[in-house]
């Protein structure tokens, strides 16, 4: 986290969180979701605006983090912006030595790989579940062709809970 974020959240401790504000997409795209597009639906059905400034996603992609409950935020300074999932945390690129790369850069080895009933392929790491990006599919494919990894069938509906994550805090914020 950086250091000028942890230096606002000593100076004010107590600003409310932000729920919905921001998505991630299957493709490792970041999203604003401001009033208007939050009272139009859940994240998958209204994205909002693609977030392109390059120091903006820097930032996000430095102070990315998961809470106790299995929240995933952006501490923006003194406030945390729950992130609203279309998929899984992560959205992993494959790199040639065989490690992925999240959307924010974090390198990883994978552990395991899951295809659940779309068809989708998720990959297990230390840092956690992530979402292979559509382009890389046939690259996974060609992995476990080798034998480099087995395949396991899943629900996507049981991979939060399995892996300890919330789709839509936003959601859950609002039956507590």
């Amino acid at each position: 986290m950086d250091d000028i974020v942890k230096q606002a959240m000593a100076k004010w401790p107590n600003v409310p969180d932000c729920f919905g504000w921001l998505g991630l997409d299957a493709r490792g795209h970041w999203f604003l979701r401001d009033d208007a597009v939050q009272a139009l639906g859940p994240f998958e059905q209204s994205k909002g605006s693609l977030l392109e400034h390059e120091k903006l996603l820097a930032f996000i992609a430095r102070n990315y983090a998961k809470d106790d409950l299995g929240r995933w935020f952006f501490q923006n300074g003194p406030q945390r912006v729950y992130v609203e999932l279309e998929a899984a945390p992560f959205v992993w690129r494959l790199q040639p030595g065989g490690e992925v790369q999240a959307q924010t850069g974090a390198l990883a080895t994978p552990e395991a790989c899951l295809v659940d009933e779309q068809g989708r392929v998720y990959l297990v790491t230390a840092l956690g579940l992530g979402l292979v990006h559509s382009q890389d599919v046939g690259l996974v494919a060609d992995a476990l062709e080798q034998q480099r990894w087995s395949q396991e069938d899943v629900l996507a509906s049981s991979l939060p809970e399995r892996f300890g994550f919330v789709r839509s805090p936003a959601q859950q914020a609002a039956v507590r």
